[in-house]
């Protein structure tokens, strides 16, 4: 898989929202469990503890190095297996983030949806969400996503979400 830039912007009820998509040819239920299970999950993002109904979870992103810190997410919709809704504040920002998953053909769409608070972020983070989301596909499809080159993501990416960024009205 090569690094590309997959992401846009779209303007929803007055929000605009950076989104990035993957198709996969797995059930919906199977795409849902990579996304929010998480055994899963720390195969291509991160790992997760406590109890999503008390609408909090810890996450500690794995694949960022040993020394990252987990970092708090309110959990403010859970769907499944269609739709989960996160927020969380750190030292690098506001995340607002919506992760849906929808029947598309004879597989299943992941959207990916992040509230864009800071468009001049937009250079960082969307070549993270691309290296983030490439990692799944390889997880979920017998790959192995320690083998995606962060690299080879940014800076190489940042000129096409500095670009999307620029069509913001601000």
């Amino acid at each position: 898989m090569s690094a590309r830039p997959t992401g846009r912007c779209e303007r929803r009820d007055g929000v605009d929202l950076l989104v990035l998509e993957r198709d996969l040819d797995l059930p919906v239920q199977e795409v849902w469990a990579a996304v929010t299970d998480p055994g899963r999950l720390a195969r291509w993002f991160g790992t997760w503890d406590g109890d999503p109904a008390s609408g909090r979870v810890r996450v500690r992103m794995t694949a960022e190095g040993e020394d990252v810190e987990a970092a708090e997410w309110e959990v403010r919709a859970c769907e499944p297996p269609h739709r989960v809704a996160l927020h969380s504040a750190d030292a690098y920002g506001v995340w607002d983030v919506e992760l849906t998953v929808a029947p598309a053909g004879a597989g299943a769409r992941l959207t990916f949806a992040q509230v864009v608070h800071d468009p001049a972020a937009l250079e960082n983070i969307g070549p993270g969400w691309d290296w983030y989301l490439d990692r799944l596909v390889a997880a979920e499809t017998g790959g192995d996503p320690g083998a995606l080159d962060w690299d080879a993501y940014y800076p190489a990416l940042a000129a096409h979400y500095r670009a999307v960024a620029s069509t913001l009205d601000r």
